[in-house]
């Protein structure tokens, strides 16, 4: 099971709190990740990743470890501590302005 972490906004739109936790199906990547989260909770399609696409929106980042994991390839393998469960799988918001 993965342990993920969503932003409040997408906590309210799927109906949860704390954290949220996921089996994947294969090895467990990014995608697999959020393949297995939008599985599970349908009303996140299209809030973390594009829909057709299926890159990361430009205002969401991954985190894990103390690590920015935003920019890694979504087939990259998750960090140890993440797929035993040691820690989450973080979705953050980010914010921009000036």
């Amino acid at each position: 099971m993965i342990r993920v972490v969503l932003p409040a906004h997408l906590k309210t739109l799927a109906h949860v709190t704390g954290e949220v936790r996921v089996e994947v199906a294969g090895p467990p990547t990014q995608r697999e990740v959020l393949d297995a989260l939008e599985t599970a909770y349908p009303m996140l399609r299209g809030t973390i990743r594009d829909r057709r696409s299926g890159q990361r929106r430009a205002f969401v980042r991954f985190y894990a470890c103390e690590r920015d994991l935003s920019h890694e390839p979504p087939d990259a393998p998750l960090p140890e501590e993440v797929v035993a469960g040691r820690e989450p799988f973080i979705v953050l918001g980010a914010m921009a302005g000036g």
